[in-house]
């Protein structure tokens, strides 16, 4: 197993769940991070404690990632604050709500696919400008709605998808500049992505320790699909 220490990596949806304890189980190695959210004293927490876990300072911003100019900004900083990116980790996601196709306007869609769909591909567009010379690695959190048609889920299954299909074609298209491309598909997560608290469902620390196995396996191999779900979950 590797280590991430002073690996400079961009993370995603860092306050909350499923990305903050990615933030802070890298944090333990010593990784060099740039975070992004929305919430001020959620950053402001997540900062304190990254820092106590010994990690360097991290760089953070604080916008809407649907917002392209903001985001461009924020990797332009990152990459002027710590360097080059060696991993990136597009976790952020969204979901309006559950709710049949028809029933979903096109302001509400539109913010879905950017969030889901258009920041990652932003990200992994910029990033690979940085990695092409020198390798890196690039995990995109999707979901278990890549492997099913539920109803009610279908703008975020759509934008989802998307992503997994884009994220399958980037993984061959950058494999000659030694980046690796992992997705990640958690099933039943206990996090406030939920509106119900949800104890029997995965801890996001749970997911974390897997997030960060996937970018410390041994050189020679590299994860393309990692799909795993809480005990109970049977909806597949």
């Amino acid at each position: 197993m590797g280590t991430l220490k002073d690996k400079v990596t961009i993370i995603t949806g860092a306050t909350k769940g499923i990305g903050r304890a990615i933030a802070l189980r890298i944090a333990l190695d010593g990784a060099k991070l740039a975070i992004c959210g929305r919430n001020r004293e959620d950053m402001e927490s997540l900062t304190e404690l990254i820092l106590q876990q010994g990690a360097p300072e991290p760089h953070v911003g604080l916008f809407d990632i649907s917002d392209e100019e903001a985001l461009l900004d924020f990797y332009s900083a990152s990459t002027k604050y710590f360097g080059q990116p060696d991993i990136l980790i597009n976790n952020a996601g969204y979901n309006s709500r559950k709710s049949h196709v028809w029933e979903v306007g096109t302001e509400e869609f539109d913010a879905m696919i950017s969030v889901n769909l258009r920041a990652p591909y932003i990200l992994m567009r910029e990033s690979f400008r940085d990695m092409q010379e020198r390798g890196g690695h690039v995990v995109n959190i999707l979901s278990t709605v890549c492997h099913s048609s539920n109803e009610t889920m279908g703008v975020y299954t759509a934008a989802k998808q998307g992503l997994q299909a884009l994220t399958d074609i980037y993984r061959k298209e950058a494999r000659p500049y030694n980046i690796r491309v992992t997705s990640i598909y958690p099933g039943g997560t206990d996090t406030p992505f939920r509106k119900a608290d949800r104890p029997e469902y995965m801890h996001p620390e749970s997911v974390a320790e897997a997030v960060y196995a996937a970018l410390t396996l041994p050189e020679d191999l590299v994860v393309h699909h990692f799909t795993f779900r809480p005990m109970v979950e049977t909806n597949f």
